[in-house]
């Protein structure tokens, strides 16, 4: 039973779901899982990251959030339950 229950576990850590962002670099633009210390995958448009994101996000039902080149987020878009719908 305590290896089904660390088995479980796992499976769900594995699982994680993680807000991918879209953000700058020098050699053009990345995506990174939120909390990962390297990038995924490097670009050379913002759409191209974008679209690399989306794919990503949506295989974990998750969010993809755009950044400007000076850090702020400027889109933010959700794939799978949205936690915050809108009203109406």
């Amino acid at each position: 039973m305590g290896i089904e229950r660390y088995c479980s576990f796992t499976k769900k850590a594995k699982m994680a779901k993680k807000n991918q962002h879209v953000v700058k670099r020098s050699d053009g633009w990345a995506v990174r899982g939120e909390g990962n210390f390297r990038d995924t995958s490097i670009h050379h448009t913002q759409n191209d990251a974008f679209e690399a994101a989306r794919e990503i996000a949506k295989n974990q039902s998750s969010e993809v959030l755009i950044h400007r080149t000076n850090g702020q987020i400027r889109e933010r878009n959700t794939y799978g339950k949205d936690p915050h719908p809108p009203k109406g």
